[in-house]
């Protein structure tokens, strides 16, 4: 049986062989597996910076976006010595992981030869994996809730954290949404953030009643709204990092912006196809973010305000899609 083709790429020191690199991933546009590999060079220190150092689970297509998806925790066995991984436990399941840690280009060129197309980390790191570094905020609208309306959220969140003296970091989300980072100081486990994030979701919804949701169950919100989704901080929640490719027919990413864009953004224009000629010219928009460290104790006091107003804080092992 003739072997399968494939070609070597080389990066950096390393040389990753790309099996099928002719394997059509994205039927609607026709992009291949070696495009997507092109892709995750081409932004490279962007995608890098996003996972570094962070456990790392993988969204993988092994067929291309025609077959089944898998959401892959462990690295699989005879991966190269020089991948990296941090041991994770989860106690829900009594059980342990090894996942994935970037440090290098290599290794996300790695994954996607192992048919990787979008990459979800962690918000902590391997140097402490129980005490978050990274506050995101999720503007998720519901289903009838028009995007000139996640603007407007984005605009509210903008203003309560240049109050707090926060810098965040917008992003499109590589669907329907915008997200929000901020970087954080490593001092406070996952309960206490989720808090925080909630106390800031809280005061979102204040000032913009009619456009923002914090309701826990999702037959409580109107569809019309903006779920500012606090429970993205919880342990183990994770979604796409910025510039990793969504696992859509018209491959998306998750874009980096910068604030004055928010109002003129259109995320279905940031692809895999557009993003590198915007990286070229750009840069990383993220790159400063490890030098704007906020320490989230003004939004803890919040919670604690919130929690003695009688404003419960919903228990982390409840599904809020299941009302």
């Amino acid at each position: 049986m003739a072997a399968s083709p494939s070609t070597e790429v080389t990066v950096g020191e390393r040389t990753v062989r790309v099996s099928n690199p002719d394997r059509v991933y994205f039927p609607a546009t026709g992009a291949t597996k070696l495009d997507l590999v092109e892709y995750y060079l081409a932004v490279g220190p962007g995608i890098v910076r996003a996972l570094r150092e962070r456990p790392c689970m993988l969204h993988r297509f092994p067929k291309g976006l025609d077959g089944k998806k898998v959401h892959q925790k462990r690295i699989p066995n005879g991966a190269p010595p020089w991948i990296e991984t941090v041991r994770l436990h989860f106690p829900r399941y009594g059980q342990h992981a090894d996942e994935l840690c970037v440090t290098e280009l290599a290794q996300v060129i790695w994954a996607v030869q192992m048919s990787t197309v979008e990459f979800h980390p962690w918000n902590s790191r391997r140097a402490d994996t129980e005490r978050p570094d990274e506050w995101r905020i999720d503007l998720d609208p519901m289903p009838d809730c028009p995007f000139d309306r996640v603007r407007r959220v984005a605009g509210v969140a903008h203003e309560v954290l240049d109050e707090l003296g926060a810098v965040g970091w917008p992003k499109t989300s590589g669907g329907h949404g915008l997200h929000v980072y901020v970087r954080i100081e490593p001092t406070h486990p996952f309960g206490d953030l989720r808090r925080a994030a909630l106390a800031f979701a809280r005061e979102v919804e204040r000032r913009a009643p009619d456009d923002v949701t914090t309701a826990w169950w999702r037959k409580d919100r109107d569809p019309a709204s903006v779920f500012v989704d606090f429970n993205q901080n919880a342990r183990d929640h994770t979604i796409a990092a910025a510039y990793s490719v969504r696992g859509v027919p018209t491959a998306t990413v998750s874009a980096p912006i910068r604030w004055d864009e928010v109002d003129d953004v259109e995320p279905a224009d940031i692809t895999m196809a557009t993003m590198p000629a915007r990286f070229a010219e750009l840069g990383d928009l993220h790159e400063g973010i490890d030098d704007a460290v906020f320490a989230i104790d003004e939004l803890l006091e919040w919670a604690d305000r919130d929690e003695a107003a009688g404003e419960a804080v919903p228990a982390e092992d409840e599904d809020a899609d299941d009302g």
